[in-house]
């Protein structure tokens, strides 16, 4: 396929909104921007919802959640822009770091326990996990935001478990089902767009 030109009005104003101007379109942008605007609009309309029109979360805390979205899917593009963006907002190095490493456990756990989950075997069951988990002890970000973190994190992955363990901590913690549901349906945006975008 050959590469197309943004030439869509809205697609530009998405990536003028997310501050990556110089965005060369993937396949998947290419093939939407050729004959799908309908999507593209509503694209642009969940991703500046979710970014800019929270109820629950300030602005940092929605960009240091894009930032995780785009650790966890290792996409270079949106990582750099949403930190540059959440340490406009007020994020730390130290905070931006903590993403990180709890976005690396958080696959880790991930998939262990979904193995679990999944297997169902009380040899597996109750063997100690063994995993070394020291920053969910006093974590820099705040134990109700790294929770909360770790439950975006774990319903992109799929694991069950861990999102049933985390929603209930964050919810111990004092964040509410609203916050709860804010945060992951801004996951579930953000998944989406990297869909499009990689």
């Amino acid at each position: 396929m050959s590469q197309v030109i943004v030439q869509n009005e809205t697609f530009t104003n998405l990536l003028d909104d997310l501050q990556i101007p110089d965005y060369t379109p993937s396949a998947n942008a290419q093939q939407l921007l050729q004959t799908e605007g309908r999507y593209i609009k509503d694209l642009k309309i969940n991703v500046s919802n979710v970014l800019n029109n929270t109820q629950y979360l300030n602005k940092k805390e929605a960009l240091l959640l894009a930032y995780a979205v785009a650790v966890n899917e290792c996409f270079d593009l949106l990582k750099d822009t949403f930190s540059k963006q959440a340490q406009q907002a007020g994020a730390t190095e130290a905070e931006l770091s903590e993403i990180v490493a709890c976005t690396s456990l958080m696959n880790t756990n991930n998939i262990f326990y979904r193995f679990r989950h999944f297997v169902k075997k009380d040899f597996y069951s109750n063997q100690p996990a063994g995993i070394k988990m020291s920053i969910m002890m006093n974590p820099v970000l705040g134990k109700e935001f790294f929770e909360l973190l770790s439950l975006v994190i774990s319903s992109i992955n799929g694991c069950e478990m861990c999102v049933t363990s985390h929603e209930q901590s964050v919810l111990q913690h004092g964040s509410s089902e609203a916050r709860v549901l804010e945060s992951v349906k801004l996951g579930a945006v953000l998944k989406g767009l990297i869909t499009v975008l990689s």
